[in-house]
């Protein structure tokens, strides 16, 4: 397994932390580490709410990277509660698709790190919009 996905799983787990920030608002039971195609790592957590105003781990890293003035996507990592990794749900797919539109199929998702499967967006999101 290439280097880059030791440093992605190290840097989804450090900003890991499960918390109550208040009664109807928990953070940080997944975490997502996201590789720009500049190399740069950015992350995010998640965060759920007791209405839809949560986010995912993987789009809130997503959010930080195009705040920071990137905006294409190399590899995706996201880190479950258990522990394990696990793929992006489909909103975080859709929002991947369309920020990487005509490149999509070159986005790597770690499935599962233990066993070192990885997968592209295009696996996981086939004729994406009948492209």
């Amino acid at each position: 397994m290439e280097k880059i996905w030791t440093e992605l799983y190290e840097k989804a787990k450090a900003v890991q932390n499960p918390r109550e920030l208040s009664e109807r608002i928990y953070a940080g039971g997944v975490a997502a580490a996201i590789e720009s195609t500049s190399g740069k790592i950015y992350t995010g957590v998640c965060i759920d709410t007791s209405s839809t105003l949560g986010i995912c781990a993987e789009r809130n890293a997503m959010f930080n990277m195009i705040t920071n003035g990137e905006n294409e996507i190399r590899r995706v990592l996201a880190i479950m509660p258990d522990g394990k990794t696990g793929a992006p749900c489909g909103a975080c797919r859709e929002f991947m698709a369309q920020l990487m539109q005509g490149k999509y199929e070159s986005v790597e998702i770690m499935l599962d790190y233990e066993n070192e499967k990885i997968v592209t967006l295009a696996e996981l999101t086939p004729h994406w919009w009948l492209e």
